[in-house]
């Protein structure tokens, strides 16, 4: 079996500009992507340097895809269950017990998103509704918004749009109740609180309209962020090598982004930091480069981890 210098796993922003860094650099680079990433859902990014009208997630991976391809990239779309390291190389095992050795081995496995079961709602994110409120806040400025969470999760996000807007209800599709500061909190800043379940987003194309909820009522509104909390950080195979996490996230060096396991790389969202489509790209750029360099012989620097 052949050796790769490079595997990738993880085919979302992060994975992406990681494995086009290692594609000019000539590496023989493998990418392990199931296609199911936070990347695949959003329709729009408004807050990328030279997009100002957009860009479309799914249409960004096939474009880098593309580009890594041309630069001889190899793309599996098979889930990794078991990595673990022999020696010199790392083994990855995918779900059918194939495995596949490399000498270096970056994770950006990212988050999985928890969204409320409301079908609806997928052709609307990233024009109208939204998950990220440092990303899109922005658009709901001035505008009436409709929070559908549950619990401490979705209150924390209604707060934090208060810089946006003054014209906002928390509907609790979960359930959960907020503790009673979060209540009062809320009440305080003027945002409308509900506490029933969504039977039906009203939308129109990419457009939400509002809710309807179970016991009939119907409310309008512009936009709307989803906060149902308990979304999954996927850091399976970093905790079987070993790899320090800081929380729920993995720990990775500021600089090179390696992890406390040699050899092992972090990057985009399954790392402990703001979680951007920008940030998760030069986070795959910073460790591409150094994987090339611990390639070359040079001494990856021990850094803050």
């Amino acid at each position: 079996m052949a050796v790769y210098d490079c595997a990738i796993v993880g085919g979302g922003f992060a994975g992406l500009q990681a494995a086009i860094q290692l594609g000019r650099y000539r590496r023989r680079t493998i990418v392990f992507d199931t296609g199911d990433g936070r990347s695949t859902l959003c329709g729009c990014y408004r807050n990328l340097l030279g997009w100002p009208d957009g860009a479309n997630g799914p249409e960004l991976r096939t474009i880098g895809r593309s580009q890594a391809e041309r630069l001889g990239v190899e793309f599996v779309g098979a889930r990794i269950d078991r990595a673990e390291r022999r020696g010199d190389v790392f083994v990855l095992t995918d779900e059918q017990g194939r495995p596949t050795e490399a000498r270096r081995l970056l994770l950006a496995t990212g988050i999985g998103e928890r969204l409320p079961d409301l079908p609806e709602l997928l052709p609307c994110l990233g024009y109208s509704v939204y998950i990220c409120p440092d990303c899109d806040g922005f658009e709901t400025a001035g505008r009436r918004t409709i929070v559908i969470g549950s619990g401490e999760a979705g209150a924390r996000l209604a707060m934090e749009l208060v810089y946006w807007t003054n014209d906002i209800v928390y509907v609790n599709h979960g359930g959960i109740p907020p503790e009673e500061a979060a209540l009062r909190s809320l009440e305080e800043h003027g945002i409308a609180y509900v506490e029933r379940s969504v039977v039906r987003p009203e939308v129109e194309g990419t457009q939400f309209k509002g809710v309807l909820l179970a016991d009939g009522t119907r409310i309008e509104a512009h936009c709307a962020f989803t906060a149902m909390g308990g979304n999954r950080v996927r850091t399976e195979l970093a905790v079987q090598l070993g790899v320090a996490l800081k929380g729920r996230h993995v720990e990775a060096d500021a600089r090179t982004k390696q992890t406390n396991v040699r050899h092992v790389w972090a990057a985009g969202d399954i790392v402990a930091h703001s979680q951007q489509a920008a940030i998760a790209m030069g986070d795959g750029a910073q460790a591409a480069i150094w994987m090339h360099k611990s390639l070359l012989g040079i001494e990856v620097p021990a850094g803050t981890v």
